[in-house]
């Protein structure tokens, strides 16, 4: 009768586990490969998301070595005021990259990304079918695959990975991000305006912070939602891998948003031309400019290329960034108003 009754409340004390919804903070830790309790608890010792857990900490191993510290060091010796700064951030083009917005600007109160990609969701993941759910995690490591080994998204990849039923879209991307930056995620929300979005309140070291993404395409000139994002400046800015859009008139509207709403901007040669920012504006150069042979070569900047033949050149940067993934050819422009 004893033994009858012990059984019957271990599965009523299970039953009850399971029925619980994991919190936010729990899910994102465990899209991350970052140990849990409660609901997600058990599906922790599944061996796919051991390997999911391994993948991820080896990555995120190397990520902080070749890019991690030697940022944040070089932001502290080279643009500290902003570094410290809680000025908004703008990230346009950077999809859900999260983790370099937050590198070189950690205390922004607020995070603006924006890209193409779909918003997506995470759903309740105890509920979801084991294989699925094995399939989604090495899905979604697929996805997160470049900017991991370099150091940005290749668009074309993120659209056909980012499509999946389940785990779709670029939340579980960004949730993967702020779990493995050590932040803790509190509040979810989705937004339809100025565009399709998610707003994501989390803190970090004790200080609230909230990360918004938006899915939009930023050609054209003046929108509601660069409207919307002036009203949240002043920006510090960051441009990476963005193909370079803002060489070209059809993303005037975007790049004269910057420029207007920005303290500085922190960009690879692939954002704002460099004759394209005015006498009001001091721009510093790292690294190394190496012209690009292929499909980008068109966007040679003679007037890039003659500061970087001076002597003795700029310094040396030591960390990639840019389209080049070798540290050696990381090119970094540093543009700050006068």
């Amino acid at each position: 009768m004893k033994r009858h009754l012990l059984s019957c409340l271990i599965i009523l004390l299970a039953g009850n586990v399971f029925a619980q919804r994991a919190t936010i903070d729990d899910t994102a830790k465990f899209l991350a490969g970052i140990p849990v309790k409660g609901p997600l608890e058990p599906l922790t010792h599944d061996p796919a998301w051991i390997d999911h857990a391994r993948a991820l900490d080896s990555a995120m191993m190397k990520k902080d070595y070749f890019q991690v510290r030697p940022i944040r060091a070089w932001m502290l010796a080279n643009a500290s005021q902003y570094y410290t700064s809680t000025n908004t951030v703008f990230y346009m083009f950077g999809g859900p990259d999260f983790m370099y917005a937050n590198l070189f600007f950690p205390q922004a109160k607020t995070y603006i990304l924006a890209g193409l990609e779909p918003v997506g969701q995470v759903p309740d993941l105890p509920r979801m079918d084991p294989a699925a759910l094995r399939t989604d995690l090495n899905a979604l490591r697929d996805s997160m695959h470049t900017v991991l080994q370099t150091h940005y998204f290749i668009t074309k990849d993120m659209r056909a990975d980012l499509t999946r039923p389940n785990l779709g879209g670029t939340l579980p991307i960004l949730y993967v991000f702020l779990a493995r930056l050590n932040c803790t995620v509190l509040k979810t929300t989705y937004v339809n305006s100025p565009a399709p979005g998610v707003k994501i309140d989390f803190t970090r070291d004790g200080s609230h912070q909230t990360l918004y993404y938006f899915k939009t395409d930023l050609s054209g000139g003046p929108s509601p939602f660069l409207k919307w994002c002036a009203a949240q400046g002043p920006g510090l800015s960051l441009l990476k891998a963005a193909s370079y859009l803002m060489h070209t008139e059809g993303f005037s509207g975007v790049r004269n948003f910057l420029l207007n709403n920005s303290r500085v901007i922190i960009q690879d040669d692939s954002g704002i031309p460099l004759r394209e920012f005015p006498k009001t504006w001091k721009v510093d150069c790292y690294g190394r400019y190496v012209p690009h042979a292929e499909m980008f070569g068109k966007y040679h900047q003679p007037d890039l290329a003659a500061i970087y033949n001076q002597q003795p050149p700029p310094s040396e940067l030591g960390f990639a960034f840019g389209y080049h993934w070798q540290k050696e050819n990381g090119i970094l422009m540093m543009a700050t108003r006068k």
